[in-house]
């Protein structure tokens, strides 16, 4: 697993803010005391890996407030309020930017693939058509972010991974697991994936990269800075004749992104748009081999926060989602078009006293579609017309308001963090009255270079319009589904060195309503259902730094390993023939990487993947079902990125699935075998 590292020398105490108030004397008795501003060593302390390309910059001194001085903190998704890494009371999973250059990948989807608790499953290659989930849970089980701006699509989750960002934009991912509706509102159901992009200034940089079955892909990004002011525009098109039976592809993803920062406001904006039409090999079933599918995706957000004794903050996103669907290519037949809109507006506010950190706030989502099959009918009255489509209407509609305050308070004292707070939440589609999601997140840091964790937190999750309403020749929603819900105990542990991190974790998710697509017989098509159903699993990770460790001479850099282990236990007398989603999870995971230098200024990082998936998958031949269910079977790919890398300029070699091995990850999605993108890439 490729993580974020912080080094640590020995055991220090940090001062991150200086205040002339009589209490704050007595957090520092009898303990080393070292002042970041002054010492290069604490910032390998208080920042995850802080090189060129990943610092963040110093916050102005707040003049509004002369009695404190804030220093620079490098800050993760762990709680509402902003808290150090290293003072964090829950663990956070961190892909850096250097984890991304190195891994060889052509999208996000493939990154996450890298991190042990996340599983990434893809119908066709390259980022498209892929489900994410965490920990044992499904797609739709987790929240999305750019920057802290949810984009959830509420239609479905097998869309969600379309991110509206390009890689080069991003500075670092952060995967919070486990249950986190009070960090990331009532979506963030079995964990969180938030994209943070990059704040540099670079004038321009342009890659480019072509190979196997037909693929090209071409990115260019700019950034400027000035004055407070800083923005960057991203473009990025790829193509592909597709890696399997029906994957061909071609997406175009645009971002942009804006800031202004002064010593008592800050103001963010961002916008993304993804254009993609591809083949959906087997997407619904895989009686149907010439499915097709074209989305469309626009986000945009603002939000700003006050400085000071009190931070203020507000913030509003914008969200579309579009989709034309056909089970059979050029034909009407299971023809489907949906339109989403999701608008969301926040308020809140944090503030440091003497008891800790306390955030505040409330946030208001409105959820809508526009459908040709989901949602409830329309009067002819009120149809509206489908865009760009002759003599086709959305026949079918249906909203919801989820209204949620939320409350947190985060306390730091010697050797503890302890972060608690309680999300609640009120939705027009389920009970009118308001849920109650509390949550409890303890850290313990007992001697040099150890940190201990524990959690409890509840969280839930709504339907999707898919699950409630979609109706095909293979499928059927179920409109009396409740939201799943969940109960999460975490355990864990870290150990930093400035040579190695080993990382230790646990959970137990007992999990209400849980939802699956199910058939209960051979001839039967799936239905949407629930029932309870446990997750338990446990992972280990150790990271090392070989240069550190051996000295710099030698060529080896760095060598992670990491596995993951899940089991499921499910509550339910009804025997199920075939689950298409909840029950098929990875029960084994494993991950190695290898970076290290050839000669000069070429290197290579070699990855292993090994994973064994629980479940079976009807096989299907000439598009006939055959009654037969074949489980899945463990498989190992190793991949491999070359780099010529000089200060201006790289070039790179991905070398995917060096051992050709075919393999089934997917239902009758027989995964490709070798796999060679060349590129390079300029940066001026």
């Amino acid at each position: 697993m490729m993580q974020s590292k912080i080094t640590e020398k020995r055991e220090v105490s940090t001062f991150r803010c200086f205040s002339r108030k009589g209490y704050a004397l007595f957090s520092c008795l009898g303990r080393e005391v070292r002042i970041g501003v002054l010492s290069a060593a604490t910032l390998l302390c208080a920042a995850p890996r802080l090189e060129a390309g990943n610092q963040f910059p110093s916050r102005p001194i707040d003049k509004a407030a002369p009695d404190t001085l804030q220093l620079g903190e490098t800050v993760v998704s762990a709680s509402r309020a902003p808290m150090a890494a290293t003072l964090a009371a829950r663990q956070v999973t961190t892909l850096t930017r250097r984890d991304i250059e190195a891994a060889g990948v052509t999208s996000i989807n493939d990154l996450l693939k890298t991190a042990v608790g996340v599983d990434v499953r893809q119908r066709g290659g390259f980022g498209i058509q892929s489900d994410i989930s965490i920990d044992g849970g499904t797609f739709d089980q987790i929240t999305i972010l750019v920057n802290g701006i949810p984009i959830n699509n509420p239609q479905s989750g097998h869309n969600a991974a379309d991110f509206p960002v390009n890689l080069s934009d991003i500075q670092r991912v952060e995967i919070l697991e486990g249950a986190a509706a009070r960090v990331f509102g009532s979506q963030a159901f079995s964990g969180a994936v938030n994209i943070v992009t990059r704040r540099d200034s670079q004038p321009l940089e342009i890659s480019a990269s072509g190979g196997s079955y037909g693929t090209a892909q071409a990115e260019a990004r700019t950034a400027w800075a000035v004055r407070g002011f800083q923005t960057s525009a991203s473009l990025r098109y790829s193509r592909s004749d597709g890696a399997v039976t029906n994957s061909a592809f071609n997406g175009t993803k645009a971002y942009w992104q804006g800031s202004y920062e002064d010593e008592r406001f800050r103001l963010e904006t961002q916008a993304g748009a993804t254009i993609n039409d591809f083949e959906a090999n087997t997407f619904y079933s895989a009686a149907y081999p010439d499915q097709w599918e074209a989305t469309r995706r626009y986000l945009l957000s603002a939000r700003g926060e006050s400085k000071g004794r009190i931070h203020l903050y507000g913030q509003l996103s914008w969200l579309r989602s579009l989709d034309h669907y056909q089970l059979i290519r050029h034909s009407q037949t299971g023809e489907n078009f949906h339109r989403n809109d999701v608008f969301t507006t926040g308020v809140g506010a944090w503030l440091s006293w003497a008891a800790g950190r306390t955030a505040f706030g409330a946030e208001l989502r409105q959820e809508g579609i526009y459908s040709t099959n989901l949602g409830r009918p329309l009067d002819e009255s009120l149809q509206i017309p489908v865009r760009g489509e002759k003599d086709i209407r959305y026949t079918k509609k249906d909203d919801r308001t989820n209204v949620s305050y939320f409350l947190e308070h985060n306390l730091i004292l010697r050797r503890w963090t302890l972060s608690a707070g309680v999300m609640a939440q009120r939705n027009t589609a389920s009970d009118p009255s308001f849920g109650f999601y509390p949550g409890i997140d303890l850290s313990f840091r007992p001697g040099r270079g150890w940190k201990l964790f524990a959690s409890w937190n509840k969280s839930l999750r709504l339907p999707t319009f898919t699950d409630l309403y979609y109706k095909s020749p293979t499928q059927e929603g179920n409109t009396g589904l409740r939201p799943e819900e969940s109960t999460v105990w975490r355990l864990g542990a870290e150990w930093r060195t400035a040579v190695a991190r080993l990382s230790l974790g646990a959970y137990f998710n007992q999990g209400r309503h849980m939802i699956d697509w199910v058939m209960y017989s051979p001839e039967d098509i799936y239905h949407a259902t629930a029932f309870r159903l446990d997750n338990m699993g446990a992972s280990g990770a150790v990271d090392l730094d070989l240069q550190q460790w051996w000295g710099r001479k030698q060529p080896f850099t760095r060598f992670t390993l990491a596995y993951a282990y899940i089991h499921q236990r499910r509550h339910d007398d009804q025997p199920v023939y075939k689950s298409n989603y909840a029950l098929e999870y990875l029960r084994h995971k494993f991950v190695a990487t290898l970076n290290h230098r050839i000669v000069s200024r070429l290197s290579a990082a070699w990855k292993l993947r090994v994973q064994k998936r629980e479940g079976n998958y009807l096989r299907y031949q000439n598009a006939t079902a055959t009654g037969e269910l074949v489980p899945y079977a463990a498989y190992a790919q190793l991949d491999c990125k070359v780099t010529w890398a000089e200060r201006r300029y790289n070039l790179f070699l991905d070398l995917t699935n060096l051992t050709a091995k075919r393999y089934y990850d997917l239902g009758n999605v027989r995964q490709p075998g070798f796999i060679l993108i060349a590129g390079i890439s300029f940066k001026i």
